[in-house]
């Protein structure tokens, strides 16, 4: 491609990206209590978010429906089009809508404008023109700035549409911050890909229960080694008249006290005193950094008094894709 092409198409590149930066920084500093209102109204929903628009304000409220919806907030996407056929019945008492349009003064919105007012549903609208028709119905308006199109013609919606792309993302995130959505609820709705794989606790895929290899303090090392055998983890943990975990024998302790004795021998003249352990509600991949820290296959994880709760195995963290 000829050097002056490249130029061209880097120009024009820029000059868009530059217009867009343009209009986000507008709409960052022109932010006023509008916004607080938005946010106490919508995180109030006790139903849905109805997020809606027309065209490219349709796409872009697709994505702020998404957003909301995998971030605490339960939202939907509702075509103004449909809305009118049939649709408007997935908008029910207790929901709140968000309309999207950059005119503010878009037809097919007409009907769930309408719907609204008559069931006195909560309508948000976001728009440039805070005295259009959606503007004036609406409870609470988000006006976003009148700035350039990143279109060369001036036509094609470029800077509108990213801004309130992020006008919506900044919704999302003060609905998260203001209901305390924390990184465990995001696992609960991204249970799927590397995501949620990233997000998986201990607690997911410990095992619990029977499955530990324990044996109580006092007890023969033949015992330990029943459970070290059977269990399959490479090792047995051992517990005090209390329950709590107070040493852990591992195949490694085995090979150093070989001898004729070592079935007589009691476990606790054997056991490492000082276990590594590892909170359950701790991310899975927290667990499998400590395990190779120490160069070690298992930990046991323990409640605040440690009480052994479940084992995880490296084994565990490999067959979750944590890696």
């Amino acid at each position: 491609m000829p050097k002056d092409a490249i130029d061209t198409a880097l120009a024009a590149a820029r000059r868009v990206l530059s217009t867009e930066i343009a209009g986000l920084t507008a709409l960052r500093d022109e932010l006023d209590g509008a916004f607080t209102e938005a946010v106490d109204l919508l995180a109030a929903t006790k139903g849905r978010i109805t997020v809606t628009g027309m065209g490219k304000s349709g796409h872009v409220a697709r994505k702020i429906a998404a957003t909301m919806a995998s971030t605490g907030s339960p939202a939907q996407f509702v075509h103004p089009g449909e809305a009118s056929h049939g649709d408007l019945g997935m908008i029910a008492p207790g929901d709140a809508v968000l309309a999207l349009s950059n005119s503010g003064d878009t037809a097919e919105l007409g009907d769930i404008v309408a719907y609204t007012r008559r069931f006195r549903i909560p309508l948000v609208a976001m728009t440039s023109r805070g005295k259009s028709a959606l503007g004036e119905a609406a409870d609470v308006t988000l006006v976003v700035p009148a700035v350039d199109e990143g279109c060369p013609m001036g036509l094609a919606p470029m800077t509108s549409t990213t801004m309130m792309l992020a006008l919506g993302d900044a919704l999302a995130a003060a609905m998260l911050e203001r209901k305390g959505f924390s990184s465990a609820d995001f696992q609960q709705l991204h249970p799927g890909g590397q995501l949620g794989r990233q997000l998986m606790t201990v607690k997911d895929i410990m095992h619990i229960g029977s499955a530990m290899p324990l044996v109580p303090s006092g007890a023969a090392m033949s015992e330990a080694i029943m459970e070290i055998t059977t269990k399959s983890f490479g090792c047995a943990g051992v517990t005090d008249a209390a329950g709590r975990l107070a040493g852990i024998i591992t195949d490694g302790d085995l090979r150093r006290h070989m001898g004729d004795a070592i079935l007589r021998t009691p476990v606790d003249a054997v056991m490492n005193q000082q276990p590594k352990t590892i909170r359950p509600q701790a991310l899975a991949v927290e667990a499998l950094g400590r395990m190779n820290q120490y160069a070690i296959t298992s930990l046991f994880a323990v409640d605040a008094e440690g009480r052994p709760l479940g084992i995880i195995h490296i084994h565990d963290c490999l067959r979750s894709g944590i890696a």
